[in-house]
């Protein structure tokens, strides 16, 4: 006892019989590590700093938008509406997060490792997993604004798979997270064999039970982000007429190669045609039409275009009577026909409305795993981490890009050559897309073959072990022994309890031995060891149900 008592009184000492207990650690929090629209916090740079989120509209706060995707829309002389065309997105952090809310997520990490530019680069990745490093909530690693590296020029997707090898060796370092991985589709629409023997083929033999792979890609019930300014309009013919906006002016647009020639002449009605010819294509250009007597001149004109280069319309305003001007310059065609939406806004907006109506019937396709972490998540949630993600149906799907059969699942789900198992995502009368396997890319090994095993013991070593830090430096005897281990068989069995281990009573479902004899040696005391060796029977997912009929005698 370390007080000392050297006044006569009466002392009161509290002596704490109970040990410490285990608080269980956050599942489910996944790291998007990927592009985003900005990346700052109130003027802090917030590239390569995991940040926490808990939704949408937090991640847009702090990181924006999706990129705007380049849209093209092809119509006929009648304004109907032929063809259209979207240029994939090759940034998908920002639908990437609305897959994973959608589907059960909750608090999260996001990594910026940049913003929108041409291309992507490995090395920003890299980067942004070796931030991630010092974070210890995360327990998901999330990779799915990656997979278009294999997709930017490259003939194979090696550098995917290379940040797929490094994910897996941070799981095994760290010990306290699972990688979640897409296997990337050269063509989504269409089944190639080579795909997934691509993904195992560059994925690597090392630290395969930290990751699980899904495939196919999924057709999504999300919209395309766009904005007005990122879909352009071909409507089949080479002139337009001026259209008139209201009473008071017309709008004129231009595109195509800049020139001297003179691209638009306006008859002023007076004694001066005013024509000029533009220096930058897509401008806009206000003018005043004066009325008759007053004259205004080509350099004023220019003057004013100069002013207005960074807008996006030719307005020409009409200032008192200038009937006879307007009704000249209905009667004209004018060169190339507008090019923008916003355009139509305000020429033709019957035509706007369809247009964006037919825009927002399209849907993006994207990878699986930001789905998947957000039904892991949800899993966790309602069910515990040692219940299978799988059999469960996912939101804000419509279809997997590629329907799987029984037969083509089985060499998906068991690889015979490297076991290198991946878990499909299919369609089935009734019930709607499911998530189909709950397998590791560690297909044969019987210890770590399940996802539900490999993150039930991430949890518990991880829970364990922040709670187990108040023995360091205390005495190594049996006392400390006693705390150690009673604090331990507490918490599993509580586990076991909510039917985490199997087995009917404690002792069958784990075990806990430490002390001098036991898990020790003199030696290991003398070198400060202390050693606890635990042992658990995780419950396994029953993967295959078999029902055996056979017939019966009749008896009677």
């Amino acid at each position: 006892m370390a007080t000392s008592y050297k006044t006569p009184n009466v002392y009161i000492e509290e002596i704490s019989k109970l040990p410490p207990s285990v608080a269980g650690v956050s599942t489910g929090i996944p790291a998007f590590i990927g592009y985003t629209e900005k990346a700052e916090d109130n003027g802090e740079d917030l590239t390569n700093v995991p940040t926490r989120i808990t939704s949408l509209l937090e991640y847009e706060t702090f990181f924006g938008l999706a990129k705007p995707t380049v849209i093209e829309v092809t119509t006929n002389a009648a304004d109907e509406i032929t063809n259209i065309e979207l240029t994939e997105p090759i940034f998908l952090m920002h639908y990437a997060l609305q897959m994973f809310f959608n589907n059960g997520g909750g608090a999260c990490y996001i990594v910026s490792v940049g913003t929108y530019g041409p291309a992507k680069a490995k090395d920003d990745f890299i980067n942004g997993l070796t931030a991630l490093k010092e974070e210890d909530e995360p327990t998901l690693i999330l990779l799915s604004d990656a997979v278009n590296l294999a997709l930017d020029g490259n003939d194979k997707p090696t550098d995917y798979y290379d940040l797929c090898t490094q994910a897996l060796a941070q799981c095994n370092t760290l010990q306290d997270r699972f990688a979640v991985f897409d296997v990337v589709q050269a063509d989504p629409k269409i089944k190639e064999d080579d795909d997934v023997d691509t993904f195992r083929d560059a994925i690597g033999q090392e630290y395969l039970n930290y990751g699980a792979a899904y495939y196919p890609y999924l057709q999504t019930s999300l919209n395309y982000y766009y904005t007005d300014d990122s879909v352009t309009v071909d409507p089949g013919s080479t002139k337009l007429k001026a259209y008139r906006t209201d009473s008071n002016g017309l709008i004129v647009a231009y595109k195509g190669e800049n020139g001297d020639t003179p691209a638009v002449v306006i008859e002023y009605g007076g004694d001066t045609n005013i024509s000029f010819g533009f220096t930058n294509s897509n401008k806009t250009l206000t003018i005043t039409i004066k009325q008759a007597g007053k004259k205004t001149t080509a350099k004023e004109i220019i003057s004013k275009w100069k002013e207005e280069t960074d807008k996006h319309k030719f307005d020409l305003k009409q200032d008192g009577d200038g009937s006879a001007v307007v009704k000249d310059l209905d009667e004209e065609d004018l060169l190339e026909p507008p090019h923008d939406l916003w355009l139509y806004k305000a020429i033709n907006t019957g035509l706007y409305n369809d247009i964006k109506s037919e825009i927002s019937k399209k849907r993006i396709i994207l990878p699986p795993s930001s789905a998947i972490a957000g039904v892991y998540a949800r899993v966790d949630r309602d069910r515990g981490v040692w219940k299978a993600p799988a059999n469960v149906s996912l939101a804000s799907v419509t279809a997997p890009t590629i329907k799987i059969t029984n037969e083509e699942q089985e060499s998906l789900n068991v690889d015979a050559t490297a076991g290198k198992s991946v878990n499909a995502i299919r369609y089935f009368t009734g019930k709607g897309i499911l998530v189909w396997g709950a397998r590791t890319l560690a297909g044969n090994d019987n210890e770590w073959r399940y996802v539900p095993v490999r993150r039930l013991f991430i949890y518990v070593e991880e829970s364990v072990q922040q709670a187990t830090e108040f023995a360091i430096f205390e005495p190594n005897v049996s006392v400390t022994w006693l705390k150690v281990k009673s604090m331990i068989e507490s918490f599993l069995e509580g586990l076991w309890r909510q039917g985490a281990l199997a087995g009917s009573t404690a002792e069958q479902a784990f075990f806990v031995n430490v002390g001098l004899g036991v898990t020790m040696t003199s030696q290991d005391i003398l070198e400060g060891r202390m050693n606890v060796e635990i042992g658990l029977a995780a419950v396994r997912p029953a993967e295959f149900i078999i029902l055996k009929f056979s017939h019966k005698l009749q008896e009677a």
